[in-house]
């Protein structure tokens, strides 16, 4: 098949695109990268900035590149805004597209106009991005995110997209409940594609840290070594800052059995490297699932400490590996888990090996290319 992925907002569709050209497919991914993350891609389009003047050459760029979109077999969006312009533009590129290339399909990957008004409005997750409990969610990334897609051009642009496509992808749980009641004939639900660490982590000897003993359960020597990955611009809508802050007090009270890494909007190459050698991962706060960056840890053997709903685990049909140190969006919650992993690290090499055997089981990128080949095929 002929497969065209545009845009990468996670590093998905660069891992998919990988998977799907192993298994012999004809595969290009047009990019520009997310910005420092720098995801790979075959075209890459990036725009210099918001300014008026680099949306004019972005936009030209993007209609140079159109008559090189044509007569692929399937053509997958990251989101409703697939190339980084108002909606406006948007239309006519999408119009483009489906009339020039045979199957559109939808990503539901991340925020979008059907996500933040169902969490506000019918809210049938117990917690989201946009909401606690009953309780609509009011710090300011979150309302600006509300104030983008509800009511507005993108709304309108995400409808138009929804009822026109072919398919819809949902990579996670809590996308899956929103979209499948709305499109049940058109929406499937597809993992997270994730590629296995080359060198799976075990211990952190080669550090020059020191275990007591190799077996499961002995105690360790080395402080128990905790990542965070902070992205500056999104750090209060993911629940970064909060899981910081308890991740901050923890070390305080224990600075002789943890060590705090931080990394701050990094290159996603640069990301992995500073992963290295950790135990644990604290990431998305909000989440009832694992994030890419969460599975990319898992599969290098690092515990996940964020989301890990029953309902995540249900989804896949899991029934006995429960590796992630499941939160609830609270600063006390994090607080109580993230220091009871700390405080019995002899919990932490089962947990990695669940980790590892998770993602092989459920995200292993060759598996997931190939059920996303099945679901295109059914198209």
């Amino acid at each position: 098949m002929r497969i065209l992925l545009l845009n990468d907002y996670s590093g998905l569709h660069a891992t998919l695109a990988k998977g799907l050209k192993e298994l012999g497919h004809d595969v290009t991914v047009v990019s520009g990268g997310n910005g420092w993350r720098n995801y790979p891609r075959d075209i890459s389009v990036v725009r210099g900035s918001s300014s008026h003047w680099d949306g004019i050459r972005y936009l030209l760029k993007v209609w140079r590149l159109l008559p090189r979109l044509k007569g692929y077999d399937i053509v997958q969006l990251i989101n409703p805004i697939f190339f980084d312009l108002r909606p406006e533009r948007l239309f006519p590129i999408y119009r483009y597209l489906r009339r020039h290339n045979k199957k559109m399909v939808l990503g539901a990957f991340g925020e979008d106009s059907y996500w933040a008004r169902t969490c506000v409005e019918k809210k049938p997750l117990r917690y989201s991005d946009h909401n606690i409990g009953e309780q609509v969610r009011t710090d300011p990334a979150s309302t600006r995110l509300m104030d983008e897609w509800i009511g507005t051009s993108h709304e309108r642009l995400n409808q138009m997209i929804a009822n026109d496509c072919d398919g819809i992808v949902a990579c996670l749980y809590e996308y899956w409940v929103v979209y499948q009641p709305l499109f049940p004939r058109k929406t499937t639900f597809i993992p997270l594609p994730i590629e296995r660490a080359e060198r799976q982590h075990t211990d952190r000897s080669t550090k020059g840290r020191e275990r007591e003993g190799k077996e499961e359960g002995e105690k360790r020597k080395e402080k128990t070594r905790i990542f965070i990955g902070i992205d500056a611009k999104r750090s209060d809508y993911k629940g970064t800052d909060i899981m910081l802050k308890a991740a901050e007090e923890v070390q305080r009270r224990h600075p002789d059995k943890m060590e705090l890494v931080k990394v701050v909007s990094v290159p996603y190459g640069e990301y992995q490297r500073l992963m290295e050698g950790s135990d644990a991962i604290l990431d998305q706060l909000y989440s009832y699932t694992p994030s890419m960056n969460s599975l990319l840890a898992m599969s290098k053997g690092i515990i996940d400490i964020g989301g890990g709903e029953p309902e995540n685990y249900e989804i896949i049909h899991e029934e006995e590996l429960r590796p992630i140190i499941n939160v609830e969006p609270t600063y006390e919650s994090v607080y109580h888990e993230l220091e009871q992993l700390v405080m019995h690290p002899e919990r932490i090499p089962e947990l990695r090996r669940q980790s590892i055997e998770y993602v092989r089981k459920h995200h292993d990128y060759l598996k997931i290319a190939q059920q996303y080949i099945d679901f295109y095929q059914t198209l």
